[in-house]
């Protein structure tokens, strides 16, 4: 069920865009992730706008939690009370959440199998594409994209520094860096503008501070032992989903 619902349609949504896209594997990843994207957005626009008020009910939140601080059944109810009175469901985005990281999974998968270098490129994938997609004897995959090879990480080599005892000779591309950035500033809009010293203390605002960190680093781990070709999917969706939230928070404004 999982390759016939997720792996399978997304394997061969990537080579029919490679095949259209002029045999450019990094277009297609690009197209595959604008389609991806344009699928999910019914379901995470939702989640963002969630987060949005969220974050704009944070100064009666503070408000919340100087007053009934002490007492955490009556402060969980009165912000509960708090959220339902302007319609925000806190699990909003788990959803959302669950089916990018399915796809992730998916997309790896597919990633794995069509970036293999062990001779039977064309057997295997031929085994899950469509008849009409299928592919011939002489099928060579291109896996160059500006100075990326798809099928590695995006990391350039540098003179062996050791630092603490460790030994370092690899510093991330650019793709990579700039994937890890775009989390930042994801998560950095997503944050409160407001902060007190309620605000700091509060266990949601400090898992938050932790995340602004933690997903950049992940990002910049995964980088590290992964193909390219999947920091490429990686980048232009959250920079899609970057620019959602700026049109989100601007419309507010207006």
């Amino acid at each position: 069920m999982w390759n016939t619902i997720f792996f399978q349609p997304l394997l061969n949504a990537l080579i029919f865009l490679y095949n259209l896209l002029g045999q450019n594997l990094g277009w297609a990843i690009i197209g595959l992730t604008l389609l991806i994207r344009g699928v999910l957005t019914p379901l995470t626009l939702p989640s963002l706008k969630s987060g949005q008020k969220m974050k704009e009910l944070q100064p009666e939140l503070n408000k919340l939690k100087e007053k009934y601080g002490q007492d955490k059944q009556v402060f969980a109810k009165k912000q509960l009370e708090l959220f339902q009175s302007h319609g925000v469901n806190p699990a909003a985005g788990c959803l959302p959440q669950i089916i990018q990281l399915v796809v992730l999974i998916a997309l790896y998968q597919a990633f794995n199998l069509v970036l293999q270098s062990d001779g039977n490129l064309v057997v295997n994938l031929n085994k899950v594409l469509y008849a009409p997609l299928r592919l011939g004897q002489d099928f060579v995959l291109n896996t160059k994209f500006l100075y990326l090879n798809l099928a590695q990480p995006d990391l350039f080599s540098i003179p062996a520094l050791k630092i603490a005892g460790l030994t370092f000779n690899k510093l991330p591309g650019i793709f990579l860096i700039l994937a890890a950035a775009v989390q930042f500033f994801s998560s950095k809009l997503m944050m409160p503008t407001v902060k007190t010293k309620e605000s700091t203390d509060d266990l949601a605002a400090s898992m938050q501070t932790q995340m602004l960190y933690l997903f950049p680093l992940m990002t910049l781990f995964i980088g590290f032992k992964f193909p390219s070709g999947l920091v490429l999917y990686w980048l232009v969706f959250s920079l899609i989903m970057l620019v959602q939230q700026i049109l989100l928070n601007n419309g507010k404004k207006h």
